[in-house]
């Protein structure tokens, strides 16, 4: 067998529905195998290295009046000392080289003084540290086929609860572990074997424990969707293992790293850290595709992007309407938007397009206690067929302003516009219900 027929037998195994139910064992190998697919397939597209890239711009405009903002929420609870080693931890792969980035970020820090900014000054530096989280999040939305972000005023309250809130549960947390390893409890256990080997390897893991437990509220707090926590902390611990992984790897490359000081001699030191950047934020955004993937499996399919033409938009707009709309008619209760995702094998980016026109325009409605079902915007008699083909065929960009068209063309244009719209007026989306069950 030849490899390419070895190739399509294997993609054929990976992509398609299984023909046979699968075991417990080769059905986790084949789901791991097929998220690893489409995580690859994404990094090769590139979308999400550039967004690291994005990210690590702004991180250097905005890390200093970031801590800034942090430090001044924690020195209201006089709590500041425990945060810094966090980020001495974070900079420490770096060698002595971090030490002195740790050392010129903490006197920048102490140099700025908030309460001195005056009202401009503040506004400035609040919108640097927002600017930073909105493009997190316009990352994790794209990861996440997430069509806009959070209106203005969820962003405001959001970006500040992570901002000022964040900061104090990452020492509360670190101050309630100190304290539960002091207590008299614990350490009259230390003393017993096996439970004094046991809270010894429990203590050398908190720190990667803490590296997963921020991973996993970053992938649920930031994308503008509901996030499963099951599918979080799964690209959460994947990410939080690679992270530890690439900081032992990132140490031997700067322990060896001497010829790069004769190359670039002062500029050494920015150019470690840029690589070290880069590398962090590139596990977090692939950390979150893991997740995604996880969480929608439908979308790990043989084409990233779905060429449609307007009669497979219009074809599968319909079906999806019909869809939702049979499932809320007959039994009264809103249907999964994943579930709408697998219907009549329709491709699930698609799927999503079609679903995000159709909720912009009011023809569905989201419900739900966790936003995640679907249910139509109207009485399906007051929906036309007419109304679903606008959506379908509106055109988002606005493009069709600024393309030219001869007279004659645009009269054309109109012409079948209006007979379609017009044959179709009077048929509702219940009359296509009834005659699918007739």
């Amino acid at each position: 067998m030849n490899p390419n027929q070895l190739w399509q037998n294997f993609e054929k195994w990976l992509l398609d529905p299984p023909v046979k139910a699968l075991g417990p064992i080769i059905k986790h190998l084949r789901d791991w195998v097929r998220i690893l697919f489409a995580v690859i397939r994404d990094v090769v597209n590139g979308q999400i290295s550039l967004h690291a890239m994005s990210l690590v711009y702004t991180t250097i405009l905005s890390v200093v009046p970031l801590l800034a903002l942090c430090f001044s929420v924690l020195k209201a609870f006089n709590v500041q000392d425990q945060f810094t080693p966090m980020l001495y931890s974070f900079l420490e792969p770096m060698g002595e080289k971090g030490v002195d980035i740790y050392n010129n970020v903490l006197a920048f820090v102490d140099n700025m003084k908030v309460g001195l900014l005056g009202a401009v000054g503040f506004v400035m530096l609040l919108y640097t540290v927002i600017s930073l989280i909105q493009k997190i999040e316009r990352a994790f939305n794209t990861i996440w086929l997430v069509p806009q972000l959070r209106s203005l005023g969820d962003r405001f309250s959001h970006y500040l609860s992570v901002i000022l809130v964040g900061p104090i549960l990452v020492v509360a947390a670190i101050s309630m572990t100190a304290s539960t390893m002091n207590s008299s409890v614990v350490q009259a256990l230390v003393e017993i074997e096996p439970f004094g080997s046991v809270i010894y390897s429990l203590t050398k893991l908190t720190p990667f424990l803490m590296i997963i437990a921020a991973f996993t509220f970053f992938y649920v707090m930031m994308p503008n969707t509901k996030v499963k926590l099951k599918s979080a902390f799964f690209g959460g611990a994947v990410a939080g293992s690679a992270w530890q992984a690439s900081s032992i790897l990132f140490t031997a490359f700067v322990v060896n790293s001497s010829k790069y000081d004769a190359i670039y001699s002062g500029f050494a030191v920015g150019i470690l850290l840029l690589i070290w950047l880069y590398m962090n934020w590139l596990i977090l955004l692939l950390g979150s595709s893991i997740a995604f993937y996880h969480q929608n499996g439908n979308h790990i399919t043989r084409e990233l992007y779905v060429d449609a033409s307007p009669e497979l938009i219009e074809r599968a707009g319909l079906e999806i309407m019909c869809y939702i709309a049979k499932a809320y008619e007959f039994s009264a209760e809103p249907i999964d938007q994943s579930k709408v995702e697998t219907y009549h094998s329709i491709p699930a980016s698609l799927c999503r397009k079609i679903i995000d026109k159709l909720k912009g325009s009011g023809l569905l409605l989201v419900a739900g206690e966790k936003a995640d079902k679907l249910v139509p915007g109207h009485s399906t008699d007051q929906i036309s067929v007419t109304d679903i083909l606008k959506t379908l065929r509106q055109d988002t960009s606005q493009l069709m302003l600024s393309i030219p068209a001869s007279k004659d063309i645009e009269s054309l244009i109109d012409k079948l516009n209006a007979e379609l719209y017009e044959n179709h007026q009077h048929v509702s989306l219940r009359d296509l219900i009834d005659q699918q069950q007739n």
